[in-house]
């Protein structure tokens, strides 16, 4: 499956008549493909993305099944760009490739002639404060877990009604790293709770260290629910030992929901990795600037 990852966002750069520029960046999973283009602020419009990504189309023999969009600002413009082409849009936080070319982009536009000054994030989203889990989803009990590496396999082959893997996993972890993970028991809420889990899109797991300490659900492109809230001293200390094993497994952590604690049927399985922990991004061979004009 083709996949193009897509941004299209104004830039610390101007015109030569002093007018913010937007550009639009597309490239594919491996870095094989890569477009870019700018615009005027008042010329950012659908038909000038659809105009665009025609141009792209005609650069290339394999056309994306889809394109993948990270940024909420700008996922309506480009959805109504693609509908008249006939291309497909995800709406994910996981675009490794786009978001290192970025990354890169943002220490290279300081060198212009045009950069504007103003302080810069290439990533930097509007996060919302994160909402409470509906009461009447939550299940009986949950814990804190881990599961070996060399495991996993047979976690996930496990039957379950819903099953969730990052795309383009690739562990290239030990055998022995123990993978963190949430545990929920959900009871008669297990398959509701599932259910709406799904639908929320779940990205990663975070524990927060306050008062009182608790855990949040990163999920769909900005949206942050909290999961619980604990104060209990061996809870906290639970809670730490995650966040530890998360950094040693690269990110990797997993949400599993089942009826109760028999070990004999599952619900769903939700196996998490924070974009940022992607290997992926580290080994692209990206370029300091794109063919944008």
């Amino acid at each position: 499956m083709t996949l193009w990852q897509a941004d299209f966002y104004r830039r610390p750069l101007l015109s030569p008549a002093g007018q913010p520029l937007w550009e639009l960046l597309l490239c594919d999973e491996t870095f094989s493909f890569t477009f870019g283009a700018t615009c005027l602020q008042a010329e950012a419009t659908a038909q000038w993305l659809q105009d665009q990504l025609a141009i792209a189309l005609a650069k290339t023999e394999t056309a994306p099944e889809a394109i993948a969009v990270f940024r909420p600002q700008c996922l309506s413009l480009i959805q109504t760009a693609c509908q008249p082409l006939g291309l497909a849009v995800t709406a994910t936080r996981y675009t490794p490739a786009l978001q290192h070319w970025l990354r890169q982009r943002q220490q290279w536009y300081p060198t212009l002639a045009n950069y504007s000054g103003e302080a810069y994030d290439a990533l930097a989203l509007e996060r919302p404060p994160p909402l409470p889990l509906p009461e009447n989803l939550w299940g009986d009990r949950w814990r804190f877990a881990a599961i070996a590496v060399r495991d996993l396999d047979g976690l996930i082959q496990e039957p379950m009604p819903i099953l969730s893997l990052p795309p383009d996993l690739q562990l290239g972890l030990a055998s022995l790293t123990l993978v963190p993970g949430i545990v929920i028991d959900g009871g008669r809420q297990s398959m509701p709770l599932a259910l709406w889990l799904q639908e929320a899109q779940p990205v990663s797991l975070n524990y927060i260290s306050g008062s009182p300490d608790g855990l949040i659900l990163e999920a769909g492109l900005v949206d942050r629910w909290i999961m619980t809230t604990f104060e209990d001293a061996d809870m906290a200390t639970a809670a730490q030992t995650f966040a530890q094993r998360q950094q040693q497994s690269q990110g990797l952590h997993f949400l599993l929901v089942r009826p109760d604690d028999s070990g004999i049927t599952y619900t769903g399985l939700w196996l998490l990795q924070d974009p940022a922990f992607s290997p992926q991004s580290a080994a692209l061979k990206t370029q300091d600037q794109p063919n944008s004009g």
